[in-house]
């Protein structure tokens, strides 16, 4: 019962966090697949999630903290692999930026792309390299990006992001 009614506690700030636009607080916590449903239905759908797997915890203005460590700056993330990206603005994501998955396998099936605050259509040339090399590609802006990487990474699918912080405006 005490889970129970942690969790019906828990329930309005979740829906609160994901129905906000803009964020209000400086630091804030991204929704989890793996906590929505427990929340509902006291039922972990998703149970043989590995303690090691990568998981965007919160962002502020110009870093990510991702399994308990703050990064700054723009991140590439490859399935359960982290590492500092170069582009620092949303016009300096290009074909050489992306070129590390010309090598990667296996080849992910969805590129996230967090455009900083706002959702930016990307370059012709950057979308028809990501085709080429397999991959889907999708841009939103960077807090829906981390969130959308935890849940498709928590579902065990072969994904990968590349996020710019949250306070890139262009």
């Amino acid at each position: 019962m005490a889970v129970r009614q942690k969790a019906m506690a828990t329930l309005p700030k979740l829906i609160r966090a994901m129905r906000n636009e803009s964020p209000k607080h400086h630091n804030l916590v991204l929704p989890s697949l793996r906590r929505a449903f427990s929340l509902y239905d006291q039922i972990n759908l998703i149970d043989n999630v590995p303690e090691d797997q990568l998981r965007f915890q919160e962002f502020d203005e110009t870093s990510f903290t991702v399994n308990g460590v703050k990064y700054d700056g723009s991140l590439l993330c490859v399935g359960n692999l982290l590492m500092s990206w170069s582009p620092r603005s949303f016009s300096e994501i290009t074909t050489d930026s992306l070129s590390i998955f010309q090598t990667v396998r296996p080849i992910p099936e969805l590129l996230i792309i967090g455009c900083g605050r706002y959702n930016h259509p990307v370059n012709p040339q950057v979308r028809q390299f990501v085709k080429s090399i397999g991959m889907k590609l999708e841009t939103l802006d960077s807090r829906n990006a981390a969130s959308t990487y935890n849940i498709l990474n928590e579902e065990g699918r072969i994904v990968a992001a590349a996020l710019l912080p949250y306070g890139v405006t262009s």
